[in-house]
């Protein structure tokens, strides 16, 4: 994932040999490893033992697509589900027994009434304590709601239950983002929020909902002199916007998250570089396919063009000898003698002549049906080998396939003169290609649209089902926030919460 570290370690135990240097002893799944180190310029802790925690940085936009080892999505669940009990995620109740389902899947399996009995989720923490508090329920009734939905979970892998819980996590409005505190101009107190989406500015008293948003894709430039911060928008038309900060560690964070940005945009190009090149080599194996073809349809045209010259002969010669018969028939009828004996002989020739030319007249008819319909194989095959040379016109003047992932639009200066396209990849999708991946694509936006409306029926059903044991006295700061964007149908993922620039020519919102 982008920004994050390649190989995950769990907590280590440190011991301290001597002033700021350490023995580490770090313990993953599938190894023990341990090698001195030193720690400088930060203040540690003087209690032994020190834990230390390995964590990501920057959280990946789509963990589907971007955590690709089972181990590094196991860990990074972890990490989210401590943040979200933790309370540094903020979730809402309803969403919160959502996800505790999926972690029970994921570490029990599928769920057996005959195992897995009442109470046997008393010791584990699956809930915020916010969320706890905030209703008049017995743990034995959140358990039994929780159940209810893990049993909905059969058949679920542990890594599918995590990847579920992590699907949902990252459409929560603080997902990923790290809050710094800021001052503008004026001198009010702000926070920067940084994440996978951009830059984010928020009142200290909303951090779900930011007041202005710079997407990292329309941000022209960010530059920083000491502690004052500059954020200039792609529009020109749009003000810059200048913060201070009173902590320098802020611009090396956004130095890093901008680099990190710029290596993922390389990826990416690199990934979709690699896939043309893939389908420039099928294709042209395509063309050698199409292109023997064209050559055996060609020798088969040859062949019959030949059988049918040779039998329309043949059919000829039958009907010129026919013609010959019957003229010696009437012939030998004209010059017949008048005895008996010579006129039977004249008879039995006769009869020999007529049936002789009825044979004659057969096979001439049947020979010249013969060539009629080799004369018809031919046009076919004529008709195949022309069907062929035109695929293989398609073929080899196709247009090259749109990449399946667009690049960004501001790719960095250093990457301005990397071209992908080149004169040699000029294939592009048939129609039937095109109309088929349409189909797939409404298809699979049909089921997605399906599944996202069950869970937020489900997720609708349980915040009815329990809004009437709600203690309004002890609602956070936080819960009516979100309870208010949910009012106005921003609330629930942090895509809808995130506020673009004004229009072209216009100031931003005055923060």
């Amino acid at each position: 994932m982008a920004g994050a570290i390649a190989s995950r370690m769990s907590f280590s135990s440190l011991k301290r040999k001597q002033p700021k240097t350490f023995t580490v002893r770090i313990v993953t799944m599938d190894a023990e490893m341990e090698f001195n180190c030193e720690v400088l310029d930060h203040d540690v802790s003087k209690e032994e033992p020190v834990t230390f925690h390995f964590l990501a940085k920057f959280y990946p936009e789509n963990a589907e697509e971007e955590l690709v080892q089972e181990i590094t999505q196991h860990l990074f669940f972890l990490q989210v589900k401590k943040q979200i009990l933790d309370e540094k995620i903020y979730c809402p109740p309803e969403a919160s027994v959502l996800l505790a389902s999926y972690a029970v899947q994921a570490k029990y399996g599928d769920y057996d009434p005959s195992v897995h009995k009442r109470g046997f989720l008393a010791q584990e923490e699956l809930l915020p304590k916010r969320v706890i508090n905030l209703y008049q329920m017995t743990p034995e009734m959140w358990e039994e709601r929780i159940t209810a939905w893990y049993a909905e979970h059969r058949g679920r892998a542990r890594d599918e239950a995590e990847m579920e819980y992590l699907k949902i996590a990252q459409d929560l409005e603080m997902y990923g983002v790290n809050y710094f505190t800021i001052r503008n101009k004026k001198g009010t107190e702000l926070l920067l929020g940084v994440d996978a989406l951009g830059l984010h500015i928020y009142d200290p008293e909303n951090r779900l909902t930011p007041k202005i948003s710079f997407p990292w894709n329309e941000i022209r430039n960010i530059s920083y002199s000491d502690k004052e911060f500059t954020i200039k928008p792609l529009d020109k038309k749009i003000d810059v916007f200048k913060f201070n900060s009173s902590k320098l560690r802020v611009n090396k964070l956004m130095e890093r998250q901008r680099l990190a940005r710029e290596k993922q945009m390389r990826e990416e190009a690199e990934r979709t570089r690699d896939e043309l090149e893939r389908r420039l080599l099928q294709m042209k194996e395509e063309a050698t396919m199409a292109n023997e073809a064209l050559m055996r349809s060609e020798e088969t045209a040859d062949l019959l063009a030949e059988k049918a010259q040779i039998t329309e002969e043949e059919a000829k010669l039958l009907a010129q000898k026919a013609a010959e018969a019957e003229q010696e028939m009437q012939r030998i009828k004209a010059t017949a003698i008048r005895t008996e004996e010579e006129k039977r002989l004249m008879e039995q020739k006769v009869l020999e002549a007529e049936v002789l030319a009825l044979k004659m007249a057969e096979e001439s008819e049947r020979r010249a049906k013969e060539a009629d319909q080799l004369k018809q194989d031919l046009q076919e095959a004529r008709e195949a080998e022309r069907r062929a040379k035109q695929k293989l016109l398609e073929i080899t003047t196709k247009p090259t396939y749109p990449p399946m992932n667009p690049l960004p639009a501001a790719l960095p200066p250093d990457m301005a003169s990397f071209n992908l396209i080149g004169d040699s990849l000029s294939f592009d999708f048939k129609d039937t290609d095109m109309k088929r991946l349409s189909m797939e694509i409404e298809k699979e936006k049909v089921e997605y649209m399906e599944k996202s409306k069950h869970l937020q029926e489900q997720l609708n059903e349980l915040k009815t089902e329990i809004e009437a044991l709600r203690l309004k006295e002890r609602e956070t700061a936080l819960d009516m926030l979100h309870n208010e964007n949910s009012d106005r149908g921003g609330g629930g993922s942090k895509h809808n919460t995130i506020k673009k620039p004004q229009a072209q020519g216009r100031r931003p919102v005055c923060i």
